[in-house]
């Protein structure tokens, strides 16, 4: 270890607060430039932090388009409850149903339905029904699995605004497909089921609501692609950003930068005009 004064040699085992060449406070004469190297990074890594929410706050509340597309994102999911179709049993002494909806697939799941569609299916005068049952079942997972991806991309959307927005736009596309396929499958099995007194297939319109849900995300990421999706970010913020990787990769030092690092005139005005608080305080 060396003095931060006059770069004598100083043992490690020698603890004494002060240097014994030159005899200066050796913690305290560093101190000022300790807090001057904190004060620097804290400036740069702040710079980042703001940039950060300038992009959330962009991506999510920027307009009205953005609280829009947020609104219609959850609205799709929370559409599912609404089945495509459902199929009811009426069996002597039992009666349950297969709901293809956020609600049926819960309960069926708690009463083993799903369980017993194995069974179901060996049955002669069950296994139509069954069929068409498990047939809305696929159509919920798979809008299902579009939503969850929509909502992921959406909720990582801040990393990289543009690149994220097309790809809600092509997964919403995807899903008003789907959305429409799972509603003309389950028209299909309605009218090819045949009657039976044991089990019958009812009709809902869920996959028409979350296909027009999912076309309305559509439409609103291409429009948010069109009109732009740039976040307001405060003056000198991408130059602090991009100071502290060089930092961080050593290449440039701390010590070397000025004290503010960047400091534009309305950050000058707020900081004298906080010093001059402090001052009017202690005094």
């Amino acid at each position: 270890m060396k003095c931060p004064k006059c770069g004598g040699e100083i043992p490690f085992y020698d603890l004494h607060p002060n240097c014994k060449h030159c005899g200066v406070n050796i913690y305290y004469y560093s101190q000022d430039a300790l807090l001057a190297r904190d004060a620097k990074r804290t400036e740069l890594e702040a710079g980042v932090a703001r940039m950060v929410i300038a992009r959330i706050k962009a991506t999510f509340i920027g307009g009205g388009l953005q609280i829009a597309r947020m609104v219609f994102v959850i609205a799709t999911i929370a559409s599912l409850l609404l089945p495509s179709g459902a199929v009811k049993y009426h069996l002597p002494f039992y009666e349950d149903a297969l709901s293809a909806g956020w609600i049926g697939l819960v309960k069926a799941f708690q009463s083993g339905l799903l369980m017993k569609a194995p069974d179901l299916l060996k049955s002669a005068l069950l296994k139509p029904q069954t069929i068409a049952g498990l047939i809305f079942f696929a159509c919920l997972l798979v809008l299902l699995l579009i939503g969850v991806i929509i909502l992921a991309i959406y909720l990582l959307s801040f990393f990289n605004l543009k690149r994220s927005t097309k790809m809600m736009k092509n997964w919403a596309f995807i899903g008003f497909i789907a959305g429409l396929l799972a509603q003309i499958g389950a028209l299909v099995a309605k009218f090819i089921t045949p009657d039976s007194p044991l089990a019958s297939v009812s009709l809902g319109f869920g996959g028409l609501l979350c296909a027009a849900l999912f076309f309305v995300q559509f439409l609103l990421n291409k429009a948010i692609l069109k009109k732009g999706i740039e976040p307001t970010y405060r003056e000198y913020d991408p130059k602090r950003r991009d100071l502290l990787k060089l930092v961080r990769r050593g290449e440039v030092d701390l010590d070397e930068l000025p004290l503010p690092v960047f400091e534009s005139e309305e950050e000058h005005e707020a900081r004298m005009k906080a010093l001059e608080e402090t001052v009017k305080e202690e005094g």
